[in-house]
Order: C-alpha cells, then sequence, then structure tokens
C-alpha cells in the first residue's frame, strides 16, 4: 500500500502499531544503558571496598601501642592517606557518559523504560570521603575504627541498593520485550503491505490475508512458464513416489 485511500483504517492501526513497537525498544535500550551505568558504580565502589578494608587492617595494626611506636604510627597515616587518596579519586572519576556517578553533585536519575513515558528512577551513592565519616580519619590521635566500619556499611548499603535496581530493570527489560514481541507478532498478521515511497522495493511489513491470495493468482496467471516448469516438475515428483 502505497497510499492511504488504499486502506485508510489499516494504515491507522499499522502506524500506532509502529510507534508502540519503536518506543518499547528505546525503552529497552534506555533500560541497557541505566543497568550499564549501575555496573560502572558498583565496579567502582567495589574498589572502594577494597581501600576501606585495607584502611582497617592498618587502623588495627595502629591500636597496637605495646608493638607499635610513633614514628611507625606516622607511616602508617602515610599509608592510609594514601589509601583514602585512593577514595576520592574513585568518588571523583566514576562517570557514565560525562555524568559523575560517586561525587555526591547528581545521584537521581530518570528512565523511561515503557512505550507511554513511564519509567523508573534510580540513584547512586555518594562515596567521597566527607559522606563516608573518613575524611579526618588519623591514628597518630585518638580514632576509632567504628569510623571505618560505618563507612564500609555505607558502601555496602549503596552497593546493594543498586543490586536491587538493577534487578528491577532487568524485569522492565523482560516486561517490554514480551510487550514488544506480541504486538510485532500482531503486525506480523496485518492483512496488508506497507510499501516504503522511498524505496518501492522495500517491504515494511506484514502480508495480507484478504488479497494476498488474488495477487498470487494473478502472478501465478501472469507466468505460463514457470507455471508449466512447476507443474512438470510436480508431475516428476509424484511419478518418482509411485514407483
Amino acid at each position: 500500500m502505497n497510499r492511504a485511500a488504499d486502506g485508510a483504517a489499516e494504515l491507522a492501526i499499522i502506524q500506532k502499531q509502529e510507534t508502540q513497537t519503536r518506543s518499547y525498544k528505546a525503552g529497552e535500550n534506555n533500560i541497557g544503558a541505566a543497568k550499564d551505568m549501575l555496573n560502572v558504580a558498583d565496579g567502582a565502589m567495589s574498589g572502594i571496598t577494597d581501600y576501606l578494608q585495607k584502611i582497617r587492617e592498618l587502623g588495627v595494626r595502629a591500636s597496637n601501642t605495646a608493638t607499635i611506636t610513633d614514628a611507625e604510627r606516622t607511616s602508617i597515616q602515610a599509608q592510609i592517606e594514601q589509601y583514602k587518596q585512593g577514595i576520592s579519586d574513585i568518588a571523583k572519576q566514576t562517570s557514565f557518559n560525562t555524568k559523575p556517578l560517586l561525587d555526591g553533585t547528581s545521584q537521581k536519575y530518570n528512565i523511561m523504560t515503557d512505550a507511554t513515558g513511564n519509567g523508573m528512577k534510580i540513584t547512586t551513592a555518594d562515596a567521597t570521603l566527607q559522606a563516608l565519616g573518613i575524611a579526618d580519619f588519623d591514628v597518630t590521635k585518638d580514632f576509632d575504627l567504628a569510623q571505618v566500619d560505618d563507612a564500609l556499611a555505607r558502601v555496602s548499603a549503596g552497593r546493594s541498593g543498586m543490586g536491587a535496581q538493577s534487578n528491577a530493570l532487568e524485569y522492565a527489560y523482560r516486561y517490554s520485550t514480551n510487550i514488544r514481541l506480541n504486538v510485532t507478532a500482531g503486525k506480523a498478521g496485518s492483512r496488508i503491505w506497507i510499501t516504503d515511497r522511498r524505496y518501492p522495493s522495500r517491504k515494511r511489513s506484514r502480508p495480507c490475508s484478504n488479497m494476498h491470495f488474488l495477487c498470487r493468482k494473478n502472478r501465478w496467471n501472469r507466468e505460463p512458464a514457470r507455471r508449466q516448469i512447476f507443474l512438470s516438475h510436480k508431475r516428476w515428483r509424484t511419478a518418482e513416489r509411485r514407483l
């Protein structure tokens, strides 16, 4: 069909279905990008967890006042400062498509997940030293390992939240894919062909049920030579089976 007059009602239905399937596909792409973003943030938070574990280990070592001298404790603090700098670098540099994820400047994102424009909000964590509560952690002074424990708990909570959101996105992706495939199947059963006027040789949709038989019959009548070959081959196959 090249004109709306060839099937106005069918055209309206198919165009709506086309819009719906494309919108669901776009939503699936959005979901995939959101999952990738959460994976990036989770990987960075895993690195921060490693740093915190090392800081706590050094803090436990520095707590042994019976065998650790002040000079050694100063050396331990120098190593802790390196680990804290590593955490700070991860928080500042982790980004997705130039958007920072863990520095606290932007933690909420709207993701459109379906054809109606509805979606869900996803959040990342603030992993700066200030947010974790270890910016002033210093083993050369009075210190409390509970600061590091609280920081570890915050990181774990942030990672758990992002994991739950990733699972929710996966469910939304499956739902969208199911709807899109069913709508596409509905288009496949449509009653007309839609031909792109820009590329007449390309049919973008779906065989018809009411005109398809007549079209094939007319084509059959226009090709006597091909019909003869087909019938000859059919008789030959029939004779072969009888033997």
